[in-house]
């Protein structure tokens, strides 16, 4: 009789001990469930706001935007050399525009001309007969003066105007063209020690350069100054535009 009592106790307390747990268990788990809800909506809220995905680009659309770009840096490439070329032309124009302005404003001075030159005139222009030239010991026609002067001597320019060429001649030697203006050119030979240089524009009385030793075409003749004048290419008598008084005292 004790027996089954106590075996009844223990099984009252038994039962006692998992109803406890049981609800102990219960607790705790909704607890656990309440304290998961509170930080998955703490952590909703503090979560950053959600972005848009942008949809992916075709192979064909990115092929069509690349081509767009190029055809497009083409363009601008295109518009800048275009530019380029005419900030060109326009420098160039503007060049010539100053060149075609001091061409038209550079004028043939005959009343400020003087003889290259004090000198005798050993063989004097003839382009309507022959004379004779001592060193070649032959008559022709002579499209310039040959004035005498002894080496060193200073040769002036005939008038104002730019030196359009310098050359090394066999016949005159070293022979400088200067542009004096309105078709007018003069050309003087047998020189050296030039004081000025191609472009360079000289007024007339200035000193050019200096006799030098004659080339083998005037050994005879002796040093001098070889003087040409052209107008629109062609040889002219000096002698029409140099002063009177000096070549009264010439002749």
């Amino acid at each position: 009789m004790r027996k089954q009592q106590y075996i009844a106790t223990v099984a009252c307390l038994v039962a006692g001990v998992i109803g406890f747990v049981s609800v102990y268990a219960t607790d705790k788990g909704k607890e656990r469930r309440e304290a998961e809800q509170e930080i998955a909506a703490q952590t909703q809220q503090e979560a950053p706001a959600s972005y848009e995905v942008k949809p992916e680009i075709s192979v064909e659309d990115a092929t069509k935007k690349a081509e767009e770009q190029a055809l497009k840096l083409a363009e601008q490439e295109k518009m800048k050399q275009e530019e380029t070329q005419q900030e060109e032309e326009k420098k160039q124009d503007e060049e010539k525009t100053v060149e075609t302005a001091a061409t038209v404003t550079q004028h043939f001075d005959k009343s400020s001309a003087v003889w290259p030159i004090e000198g005798d005139v050993l063989l004097d222009y003839s382009m309507d007969s022959t004379i004779y030239f001592p060193t070649l010991e032959q008559y022709r026609c002579n499209p310039a003066m040959v004035i005498s002067g002894n080496v060193n001597d200073k040769v002036f320019a005939m008038a104002t105007g730019k030196i359009t060429d310098i050359q090394e001649n066999e016949e005159t030697g070293c022979t400088v063209i200067q542009d004096l203006g309105d078709g007018y050119a003069a050309v003087y030979g047998q020189l050296k020690e030039l004081n000025f240089a191609k472009g360079d524009t000289p007024e007339a009385g200035q000193v050019l350069g200096y006799v030098s030793e004659p080339t083998k075409y005037y050994t005879t003749e002796g040093s001098n100054v070889y003087f040409q004048l052209k107008k629109d290419g062609k040889a002219v008598d000096p002698k029409e535009y140099l002063p009177q008084m000096a070549m009264d005292t010439l002749d």
